[in-house]
């Protein structure tokens, strides 16, 4: 089937697709979060359900090439003590997607991120900036890192949105921009495959999708691209504003829609 006829697409409709995927490989490689303005155009353009099983690929392409960018910087200690949870946070997220409608979707994952925004953003205020990431090896650390977990595993099922809950348990965490990026590359790739099962079994990926997201991925690598040339510009302070400003925005259009 054409894929620019595959959802009942206007060129409209598929160019604002296509912005989208580049912006999906533009926030793997610069500025995590803002792939939720993607997720908000997919679900504005397809129906909320089945828009989350196009964008799936599109996110582990931009994924691959993130982790071939940063695959150097990882944190790993930080993944190990973060896959656990995440994995409890899938299964209930499936569980969510069986009877939750598109509607108590949205808003589900407007607030979640929203709540996350303002609760990393009052924490920022009273921790210590030259923290480092493996540092954090308290008991209230590992709550957070667990909390943080079954959120961000929750929120990726359910509606492709785990980038900005876990952009603000990593802000949070004391991590710069490099380690940032590099460990957030690894996590989303694993995560986002592990998902795919799950997306398959609900419906969500079939070869209808696969052939729209055969027309959209061509548009992830010069976003990958940019976002690669425009890391190395941003300064870390700018780029913690960027990162939770696009959390924000993200959050209240799917709240608000």
């Amino acid at each position: 089937m054409n894929t620019m006829t595959l959802w009942h697409l206007s060129t409209a409709e598929f160019a604002a697709l296509a912005f989208a995927a580049l912006l999906v490989g533009f926030s793997k490689t610069a500025v995590s979060g803002a792939n939720t303005v993607s997720l908000a155009i997919f679900a504005a353009v397809l129906p909320a359900r089945a828009s989350t099983g196009v964008l799936l690929p599109i996110l582990i392409v931009g994924d691959v090439l993130a982790v071939l960018t940063y695959r150097k910087h990882a944190h790993w200690p930080t993944l190990w003590k973060l896959f656990p949870a995440v994995g409890a946070g899938v299964v209930l997220g499936t569980l969510f997607l069986i009877r939750a409608d598109d509607q108590i979707v949205r808003t589900s994952i407007g607030a979640i991120l929203l709540l996350m925004t303002a609760v990393t953003i009052w924490r920022r205020r009273t921790v210590d900036k030259d923290d480092e990431p493996d540092a954090i090896t308290t008991r209230a650390g590992r709550v957070k890192a667990r909390s943080y977990g079954v959120l961000g595993g929750f929120t990726t099922m359910v509606a492709n949105a785990g980038g900005p809950v876990m952009s603000m348990y990593l802000l949070s965490a004391g991590f710069r921009k490099l380690g940032f990026l590099g460990t957030s590359a690894f996590f989303f790739l694993i995560v986002n495959v592990s998902k795919v099962p799950f997306s398959v079994g609900l419906g969500l990926i079939d070869g209808h999708s696969l052939l729209l997201d055969a027309a959209l991925v061509l548009f992830v690598v010069p976003g990958a691209f940019l976002g690669k040339w425009a890391v190395n510009r941003i300064n870390q302070k700018l780029f913690e504003h960027l990162v939770i400003a696009a959390t924000i925005v993200g959050g209240l259009q799917l709240l608000l829609r």
